[in-house]
């Protein structure tokens, strides 16, 4: 445990975060997982996190080894994180959905000592099992474990009850959280302690979390806005966590009402499919005081349909896996008077938007699109193993870091971040630059259109063409005559191609994967 708490510290680790919500509030509900009919108060959970460390270090887990889930939500993710946190070793997830190949890589790159594993993700786990040289214990959640895996809730019992003595830092290193690879192979995003509790304080801020709230969790704990912004935030206020194992709307919609939730993250996407079963369901939302959203703008109908259906207050929350991931807030009473920007910088962070790929120095005039850049408290040390992309990303200037996020956008006069796109996903079309977001708004703007998205295809005359994949029970005409008869897009953004399809890819955060529609 890190022992500077007591004498100022103004950082301390994430375990401390914990350690002093159980002397708070000791029987407080801190989780609870209907899935396997668990409720634990802090004192219970705490316990088991210190069971769970102390478990690996017998089996030989030591500080700075790493630890990789395989795992779906459950209350084993959060056992795991903050056991690997008291122990100082680096918690790894990886996404579940994850292919034999992808987890043999990622395991590999690094370095994992230990493995947790679940039914769902065994088959997962065995196809790359004979390739993978780290990986010395595993560890497996359900019934039924392998003969070469350890029973997850046996090793918990064995573990001693007591915190283990170990010295952690603040500038330790927490975790390595995997970026998802739609670019090339992924990243290991190496943070610290520091900045995670760092984080903790911006979201608690934002969103006034205090211990009275109840959060659901439904996306990914494997992903950090699931798991920095809300669980670690909630864990730090003594806010008691519900954890679904997957998003299911109508399940989600009941847990709002039987727990009497108040926080719920969710990508657009999901909360649209939220806001449409409350449409059918007779269930109680009003206990939901303030939704949280990223990964993209609300649009505005389905923020309408939320506001109406689910509650009135939402706050978005914009960045990145290398920023913890949240850099920027859009405040509830920004939503409607600047609707579809990002917010302003979160405590401590500053922005700045340059020409692609310039030096950090060289600024473009407001409302100028150029590639956006973050200094902040909660940004990544490196990139495992990356040398060449830390630098790439990290740059220095005026005796600041700055991280080169790759998306494009702007500042308006009021110094509000409005972001464009990524700057891989422009489509340039006959010399003129598309943003693929501003089509897709007005594509959505159509009553017959339920989700789109847009890309760009190669084309010999314009070099590319755009491309518009619609979700929904319009026809490729009507759009055209819609967006032709509106003074929404210019002529030459109007897509030349439409695309219909039952669903768009997504990630389990409920991203659209636009790689996979350029890969059709």
């Amino acid at each position: 445990m890190y022992t500077n708490w007591d004498s100022g510290c103004v950082h301390p680790t994430i375990s401390d975060t914990l350690e002093q919500t159980v002397k708070r509030h000791p029987d407080r509900d801190a989780i609870v997982y209907p899935r396997k009919d668990q409720q634990w108060t802090y004192a219970e959970f705490d316990e088991r996190v210190n069971r769970l460390a102390n478990a690996l270090a017998d089996v030989g887990v030591e500080k700075g080894d790493r630890v990789a889930t395989l795992l779906y939500n459950g209350s084993e993710m959060a056992v795991t994180v903050y056991a690997c946190a008291k122990l100082g070793a680096v918690f790894t997830p990886l996404n579940y959905r994850l292919s034999s190949d992808e987890v043999q890589f990622i395991v590999e790159d690094a370095g994992a000592r230990a493995l947790l594993f679940e039914a769902e993700t065994r088959d997962a786990v065995e196809g790359a099992k004979p390739d993978l040289s780290t990986v010395e214990d595993y560890v497996f959640v359900d019934e039924d474990t392998p003969d070469y895996a350890s029973d997850f809730y046996e090793l918990v019992d064995r573990g001693e009850p007591s915190a283990p003595d170990t010295d952690v830092a603040e500038d330790d290193a927490y975790a390595f959280i995997y970026t998802s690879g739609t670019t090339g192979r992924p990243k290991g995003v190496v943070h610290e302690h520091r900045s995670m509790v760092e984080h903790n304080l911006l979201c608690i801020a934002e969103l006034d979390i205090t211990r009275h709230d109840v959060g659901l969790t439904v996306l990914p704990m494997y992903h950090c806005a699931e798991l920095h912004a809300m669980l670690f935030s909630r864990i730090a206020r003594g806010a008691t966590n519900v954890i679904h194992h997957d998003f299911d709307a109508p399940n989600a919609l009941r847990a709002i009402e039987d727990h009497e939730i108040s926080l719920l993250f969710a990508a657009p996407t999901v909360w649209n499919a939220l806001a449409q079963g409350a449409k059918e369901l007779d269930v109680d939302t009003s206990s939901l005081r303030v939704g949280l959203y990223g990964a993209a703008p609300m649009p505005e109908q389905v923020f309408e349909d939320c506001m109406e259906q689910l509650c009135e207050d939402y706050v978005q929350a914009y960045g990145m896996t290398e920023m913890g991931p949240c850099a920027v807030f859009q405040a509830p009473e920004d939503q409607l008077t600047k609707q579809g920007c990002a917010g302003l910088p979160a405590l401590h962070h500053d922005v700045r938007v340059v020409e692609p790929d310039a030096d950090p120095t060289e600024q473009v005039a407001t409302g100028d699109i150029g590639e956006i850049l973050f200094a902040g408290s909660t940004t990544m040390r490196e990139y495992w193993n990356r040398p060449d992309a830390t630098a790439e990303s990290l740059r220095e200037a005026d005796g600041t870091t700055w991280y080169y996020t790759g998306d494009l956008g702007y500042l308006d006069e009021d110094g509000y971040l409005w972001v464009v796109d990524r700057k891989d996903d422009m489509i340039i079309t006959g010399g003129e630059n598309v943003y693929p977001t501003e089509v897709e708004d007005a594509l959505f703007s159509h009553e017959g259109v339920a989700e789109a998205a847009v890309v760009g295809e190669p084309d010999d005359e314009w070099g590319e063409r755009v491309a518009a994949y619609v979700v929904g029970d319009a026809t490729a005409d009507e759009l055209d005559d819609y967006l032709t008869a509106g003074d929404a897009l210019a002529d030459f953004k109007r897509p030349r191609e439409y695309y219909f399809v039952d669903e768009l890819p997504k990630n389990p955060s409920g991203k659209i994967q636009k790689f996979k529609l350029r890969d059709d």
